[in-house]
């Protein structure tokens, strides 16, 4: 579904991906572990056209997309759920699930897709009114997943979607994203608790300063002896 390779990436004289290759099959819950500025995020924004490589190719459905604007990707069925959760805070919750939509041309079914979003989220429709900026950290990160619902992805990108949460509020959060994959959505996770990650993965790859130094089956890799060292604490 996804294939990633030999992408080069640079900010000004920062090499920031280093001959980076991957991919992501249909069905699977891929993740991307590794410690802060390893260059997990700037994966995910090549990918979804928000920073250009500078070699390389990205291949999405058979199609490369690494010159492809990200609004057509988005239209492609491929979202993102950005770090820090970028939600709307000025509008209501309805209104920024509403915004998640905007790239669809079945617009007749945006409310069914709502009603969707509402089921894997109870408190989002309590709260569907609701300043989005009103919300706590662990419902404003189950808004930015519902926004990103919303657009019917294929494959849906999240980028730290544990950050800033208690312990049980990341388990709800992993529980549903293990939902939305049976669902039929492809998940690539990008995620600094390796342990949840790989803990709900079906692989994973690991990444070092720019390089993928690892990969391998996630169950593999939470016995193997040096990821326990370095992500693991163990």
């Amino acid at each position: 579904m996804l294939k990633v390779k030999d992408l080069n990436v640079y900010y000004d004289a920062i090499h920031a991906l280093k001959d980076v290759s991957f991919e992501v099959s249909e069905g699977e819950i891929v993740t991307l572990i590794g410690a802060n500025g390893a260059g997990k995020t700037s994966i995910l924004h090549t990918v979804s056209g928000l920073i250009r490589a500078k070699s390389g190719k990205v291949l999405f459905m058979d199609q490369e997309i690494q010159s492809v604007e990200a609004h057509e990707i988005l239209k492609m069925g491929l979202a993102q759920v950005p770090e820090g959760r970028r939600i709307f805070a000025q509008m209501t919750v309805m209104e920024n699930l509403e915004m998640g939509a905007y790239a669809r041309k079945d617009r007749s079914n945006i409310a069914s897709g709502m009603e969707r979003v509402y089921q894997s989220f109870p408190r989002l429709k309590e709260r569907r009114k609701q300043l989005a900026g009103t919300l706590s950290g662990g419902e404003q990160q189950m808004l930015a997943m519902g926004r990103a619902m919303m657009s019917l992805p294929k494959l849906m990108m999240m980028d730290e979607p544990s950050m800033g949460l208690s312990p049980i509020l990341v388990e709800e959060i992993f529980s549903i994203i293990r939902e939305i994959n049976k669902s039929g959505t492809t998940v690539l996770l990008v995620e600094q608790n390796a342990h949840m990650a790989l803990s709900i993965a079906d692989r994973a790859y690991v990444m070092e300063t720019g390089r993928i130094v690892k990969s391998g089956e996630a169950r593999a890799l939470l016995d193997d002896e040096d990821v326990k060292k370095a992500y693991l604490g163990t």
